[in-house]
């Protein structure tokens, strides 16, 4: 058995004997799963889908970092395993196009919405989550916090990450990535109070400056081929990324690569403060509210 999933089902067993996690101790913060590669029997219409390889849930108690572009500490991916993750979303026809892809495949990713965007677009959001993809948080609308005090830019994180849950009727996983990657040691720290696990990348696929679905592609499999594996970044909110998707989850399938998907030990804790004036704003009803076209529809124009 690989050395790592050891180290992980170890630290399970101790979790599930009752033993706490210790602050302080970086190698208690992961706890791996394995799970089947998707077959022809729960892909229908894919004889050889991508699907995932292996589940990793993560305990974000102390807030570890991950992506090597700018954490080190917690590199879990084995050879040629990647996460697919999305940022900026939801949104009207990218966000459904990429899922469309995702489903194709049967495989899964980790995404990043805006809070804004969720707020606008909760029926979307409630999509990924329905098609069992990873949500977790960013920020509220997309500012550089590093240009903010420390007060707005807390701020701005605790009112996307409810504006998600808000959102979706339901709290979603501890997970936040800083908009351009700009951070703080003061908003670690933070966040490590918060007991929200970060993410960066590994692979950036500078799809929000790559406009061509081919190049995206091309930016993607040439990054990964070089690094053997990785935490990939893209953004549902691009056109040209949801119009690539389907071809670079082939290509990823041809050249060997295997997805994993990232999980919470737990999910996020949110602060009133922040929720109950969303809650307002979104009409109140949002654990079992429903997209309007499914309540009100033209039948004649």
């Amino acid at each position: 058995m690989h050395v790592a999933t050891v180290c992980a089902l170890a630290i399970s067993m101790s979790l599930a004997a009752g033993v706490a996690f210790a602050q302080n101790d970086p190698a208690k913060a992961l706890a791996v799963a394995a799970a089947p590669v998707a077959t022809q029997a729960t892909c229908p219409g894919n004889p050889n889908p991508l699907g995932v390889a292996r589940i990793v849930e993560i305990d974000t108690t102390g807030g570890p970092g991950f992506g090597f572009e700018h954490f080190k500490a917690y590199d879990f991916l084995r050879e040629g395993e990647v996460v697919l993750t999305f940022d900026d979303g939801p949104w009207p026809g990218n966000t459904p196009a990429v899922l469309k892809a995702l489903a194709a495949q049967c495989t899964k990713a980790l995404f990043f919405p805006i809070g804004k965007h969720a707020m606008w677009h909760p029926e979307i959001l409630k999509q990924v989550a329905a098609a069992g993809h990873t949500i977790g948080s960013h920020t509220w609308s997309h500012v550089d916090l590093s240009k903010l005090t420390s007060d707005q830019a807390k701020e701005e994180i605790e009112k996307g990450v409810s504006a998600v849950r808000v959102a979706l009727g339901q709290p979603e996983a501890p997970f936040f990535r800083f908009p351009a990657l700009r951070h703080s040691p003061e908003l670690l720290a933070y966040l490590g109070t918060r007991n929200i696990g970060i993410f960066s990348t590994d692979v950036d696929s500078f799809d929000f400056k790559i406009h061509e679905p081919e190049k995206v592609i091309a930016s993607v499999m040439s990054k990964l081929k070089k690094n053997g594996k990785g935490i990939v970044l893209m953004h549902d909110f691009q056109h040209p990324t949801s119009l690539a998707l389907p071809e670079l989850l082939v290509q990823l399938k041809a050249n060997g690569y295997k997805i994993v998907q990232v999980k919470a030990k737990e999910p996020v804790k949110t602060f009133a403060e922040y929720d109950e004036p969303l809650e307002k704003e979104l009409g109140g009803e949002t654990a079992n509210s429903r997209p309007i076209l499914s309540v009100v529809r033209t039948i004649s124009e």
